[in-house]
């Protein structure tokens, strides 16, 4: 699958030459030409590096990379800033609001290809970022546990988010829809987060069909809710048309009968540990209580959420 690259540039003819070098060596690249649409633009597309002109009017470069990094749909996104000056205050002032690297405008095209494929090596190995869903994975997800924990006044919300049967829909369309439905899934979860700003606000992909989400405690019950319905919504594109009318697939049943099982269309089911219940004081007790809510989840056969054991 080609790593997707968005070029912000103004200048029409800067874009147009490193759209072409990039295509050249593989990339998926799209163009912007305003700050405006180029968070649109990353929004829609969640690329996995932009390449970011600092001057333009309107919203510059390095708003748009603080916007970038401040949204959790693209908190992750490599960032390179390029500029025609190369004085210092600029380059730490792009480094300041989250930006990867600088590159110098005249640059030669080998160079800036070189500098997006070492950008996007280091940032994948150093952000622990899922190769499918560009979230972070298990060590980003406990360092951000561990920091919220070692507050003096620890508040937030821990959302465990799974899918009910989807190793039926896997079996039954195979492993590449099966992650079509994953990256489907990453979408709602942090557009659902991102619909409802809060301190913290983080989206992470344990691994498979688990993902989790931190957020304020007061906005969990709202970003649970979005999460269901958005998905709900969705889930009956990713199936073949006459399997998502009539509401179910069949598939082998696992308990070793020759005959078929109607498995149901996916639900997500999401369990909630909340500081706004009890004291969490570490990430495993954390950990521990919304698998215990994600399990009571499960067990409503449908999509939905408990949290600290009350449902939706």
């Amino acid at each position: 699958m080609a790593e997707v690259v968005l070029i912000v540039d103004d200048d029409l003819d800067v874009a147009a030459a490193v759209e072409v070098n990039l295509q050249l060596e593989g990339y998926e690249v799209h163009l912007a030409h305003s700050g405006p649409e180029a968070l649109e633009q990353a929004r829609l597309l969640q690329p996995d590096l932009v390449l970011l002109d600092i001057v333009m009017p309107g919203l510059d470069g390095f708003d748009v990379c603080d916007r970038l990094r401040s949204d959790p749909r693209t908190a992750n996104t490599a960032v390179i800033l390029l500029t025609a000056k190369s004085v210092a205050s600029d380059k730490l002032r792009g480094f300041s609001v989250g930006a990867d690297d600088y590159v110098v405008k005249p640059f030669e095209p080998a160079e800036l290809v070189a500098r997006v494929r070492s950008v996007l090596r280091r940032v994948t190995q150093m952000r622990d970022l899922s190769p499918l869903t560009r979230l972070p994975g298990n060590f980003r997800i406990a360092a951000e546990l561990e920091r919220l924990v070692a507050r003096a006044d620890p508040r937030f919300a821990l959302l465990y988010a799974d899918l009910n049967d989807f190793k039926s829909f896997n079996d039954h369309y195979g492993f590449l829809r099966g992650d079509e439905v994953i990256k489907f899934t990453a979408r709602v979860l942090t557009e659902a987060l991102a619909r409802h700003p809060s301190d913290p606000a983080f989206a992470g992909h344990v691994g498979g069909d688990d993902f989790v989400l931190i957020t304020a405690p007061r906005v969990a019950p709202a970003v649970c809710r979005d999460a269901v319905a958005a998905f709900d919504a969705g889930i009956g594109t990713l199936y073949d048309a006459v399997d998502a009318e009539r509401g179910y697939i069949e598939v082998a049943d696992r308990r070793g009968d020759a005959g078929l099982r109607r498995a149901p269309l996916l639900g997500i089911a999401i369990g909630v540990a909340t500081t706004a219940c009890r004291e969490i004081r570490t990430q495993w007790e954390a950990s521990v209580v919304s698998t215990e809510m994600k399990t009571a989840a499960k067990r409503l056969g449908r999509s939905g959420f408990v949290i600290d054991g009350e449902a939706s």
